[in-house]
């Protein structure tokens, strides 16, 4: 998330002085390359590994400042989320055992974090998106305490107005409406790295969005988001929604977001994106001023760039340009943003190579990609690639729509070897990783696809929260064997598991996929509702969604004895249903429902957020829960220990019923 110091509050002067500072900035960058201070023939790697925390169930675990202290390593830094943790590889000369040492260095510093973490019970999961995330976890809690993150969520929710509206549509369709930034949790990703030779660096940027759809393509690892099916790598339209700062005249205007592809190629200079970014897009982060650049180059020095680097970090481009000084000399790197966590290591080192190869070899072989190709083509492969993965068409430099994984096969490995071999790189690490994502392109699996064939096969009648679950837990189990993705067997819910139904809310268990009526329909829709789908309750809803009554099936029986006489075509939903209704937020524990249900004597608890119905739960619902912990205290019971607290309320709270 770049530079964390950052001016809490920044009033309009301090915007100009410190806009003053960018365009400063921006000319020391301009002479630089003017004058051939840049470092001229560097050819480096380098990445960011970003993770999710979990805990002893799996779900998210806030917990990444305590376990960069525990840890002690400084690669280790936090995210916005505080159940996301990021580590900053150490950058490495192109060539060699380069890429062997990468994936020694991920072992290493996730190794830590996995040590710190299981102290705790918990784990570390690679993935894009964590299965597990519910919407009780986007909160404001979980935001990271540090004034960087507080002030990007503060200044774009104030730019942007009214709620966020996020729709995607894939498979299933997902509809939010969010105030803040905070649904940027649920992403991590595998940034890569790799900085080129100054002369050539426009015309490899061209390229790095050109390969960008087929390197995503084998990679995509984020079809689900709270549980729906959506992309295969839905990061990328979650990412641009949650820090969309565009009110609607924006998008009238069609303003491009900050989080964004581009628009065309780069044409005789890099400075051209720069230009762009600060003309488009507003200063929304401030820092303390430490230096004048075009005065630090005057006197012979290595300016930082912090104001234009600052505001370079708020313009989130999926193939980003970014400055850095190395042993004191200045230099200018691609940042690879798209590529997502997981599924493994190996895996991620897989991607990296297959993108590094290819950009050593497609520029030497085909020259200027812009003779080669439009970039709407570009630009529509990549979006087309995060939609459906393997299973998807490229456009390639022929003109032609190629299927994915044999324009891959055919094409694109044989490319990517030359160029590692070019770039020097050890043979038998070249055989290793280029093998690894072979085996995964002929097989067609992906980590999206393996997450979406394994739902397709798990029960379609277990609990969602263990579907996700389970999920998890095979991916920590492979993660851990140290599997790559191509040799995974498909989740499968198990009998038994320490964490399979432990339910700690009502969001974790309840019911979603609800049938409704409104006040002003017939009776006799009710109680079909009831006879076809099998239920004894049927909420009643406005046109806005607002949870305004509910009807049972004691209801129905109650009427039918005492209106005999009464046509049931004359009767309407609003002359039957109870409106003085108990309701539960999501985030309510599961004792605590389950006692007001035996407390009030009630068969159901409409769950609601701002008054809008979200979820149900009936005592149908708890009957596999108080199974489980009736199981689980006998169990503890043959062994010895007492049994919790917890599990004694819930059993007298069954037995009530």
């Amino acid at each position: 998330m770049g530079d964390k110091t950052v001016h809490q509050t920044s009033d309009e002067a301090q915007i100009r002085e410190f806009t003053k500072a960018v365009l400063n900035d921006l000319h020391a960058m301009e002479e630089m390359l003017r004058s051939g201070s840049l470092e001229p023939h560097a050819r480096r790697i380098g990445a960011e590994q970003e993770m999710f925390l979990v805990d002893s169930s799996l779900h998210p675990a806030a917990y990444s400042e305590q376990a960069i202290a525990a840890s002690g390593d400084p690669r280790l830094t936090t995210e916005i989320g505080q159940f996301n943790l990021e580590a900053n590889l150490t950058p490495r000369e192109l060539g060699g055992d380069c890429l062997r040492r990468m994936e020694q260095e991920l072992e290493e510093v996730i190794g830590e974090v996995k040590h710190v973490m299981r102290q705790r019970r918990g784990e570390v999961v690679l993935c894009g998106i964590l299965p597990t995330i519910q919407g009780s976890d986007l909160k404001e809690q979980n935001l990271t305490p540090q004034p960087r993150y507080a002030e990007l969520n503060r200044v774009l929710t104030a730019l942007h107005g009214d709620d966020r509206f996020v729709h995607i549509k894939g498979l299933d369709e997902i509809r939010l409406y969010h105030k803040d930034t905070f649904i940027e949790f649920c992403n991590t990703s595998f940034q890569v790295h790799l900085q080129p030779p100054i002369a050539e660096f426009t015309n490899a940027y061209n390229w790095a969005q050109a390969i960008s759809a087929p390197v995503l393509a084998p990679a995509v690892n984020s079809p689900l988001l709270l549980a729906h099916r959506l992309w295969h790598e839905t990061r990328l339209a979650l990412f641009q929604h949650a820090v969309d700062e565009r009110s609607q005249i924006h998008h009238e205007r069609s303003r491009p977001a900050r989080v964004t592809f581009g628009r065309s190629w780069v044409n005789d200079s890099i400075v051209e994106i720069f230009h762009e970014d600060v003309a488009r897009f507003r200063i929304i982060l401030t820092r303390d001023l430490e230096e004048n650049s075009m005065e630090t180059l005057r006197r012979g020095g290595v300016p930082r760039l912090k104001a234009w680097s600052m505001h370079n970090g708020t313009v989130w481009r999926w193939n980003r340009p970014c400055y850095g000084i190395m042993n004191g000399k200045p230099g200018l790197r691609i940042e690879a943003r798209y590529l997502p966590a997981g599924p493994t290591i190996l895996d991620e080192m897989a991607n990296a190579a297959f993108f590094i190869g290819l950009m050593e070899a497609l520029p030497r072989e085909f020259g200027d990609v812009r003779m080669r190709m439009s970039f709407d083509d570009a630009k529509t492969n990549f979006f087309t690639v995060a939609r459906y993965g393997l299973r998807s068409q490229i456009t390639w430099l022929d003109g032609r729509s190629h299927s994915t994984p044999q324009l891959i096969l055919d094409e694109l490995l044989p490319l990517a070897r030359q160029g590692l071999e070019r770039a020097g790189i050890d043979g038998e690490d070249i055989g290793r990783y280029l093998g690894t994502l072979e085996e995964r392109v002929e097989r067609e699996m992906s980590g999206a696809r393996w997450m979406l064939d394994s739902i397709a096969r798990m029960d379609p009648a277990a609990k969602q929260n263990v579907r996700m679950r389970t999920l998890v837990a095979a991916m920590v189990e492979n993660q851990n064997a140290r599997l790559p993705l191509h040799e995974w067997p498909l989740a499968t819910i198990r009998d038994r598991s320490e964490w399979i139904d432990n339910f700690r809310t009502v969001e974790q268990f309840m019911s979603r996929d609800l049938f409704t009526v409104r006040p002003g329909d017939v009776l006799d829709l009710a109680a079909s509702l009831m006879e076809w789908k099998h239920v004894r309750h049927v909420p009643v809803e406005d046109d806005q969604g607002r949870l305004v009554g509910l009807i049972s099936h004691r209801d129905l029986l109650s009427l039918l004895a005492t209106e005999r006489e009464r046509a049931a075509g004359d009767l309407l939903v609003s002359d039957v249903m109870k409106t003085e209704l108990a309701t539960i937020p999501p985030e309510t524990r599961t004792l605590d429902a389950l006692y007001m249900m035996r407390e009030r004597g009630i068969g159901c608890l409409p769950v609601c957020r701002d008054g809008k119905l979200v979820g149900m739960i009936t005592a149908h619902d708890f009957l596999t829960v108080s199974t489980r912990l009736l199981e689980e205290r006998l169990r503890q019971e043959e062994l010895g220990p007492e049994p919790t607290s917890d599990e004694l309320r819930a059993e007298n709270a069954v037995g009530g019923q």
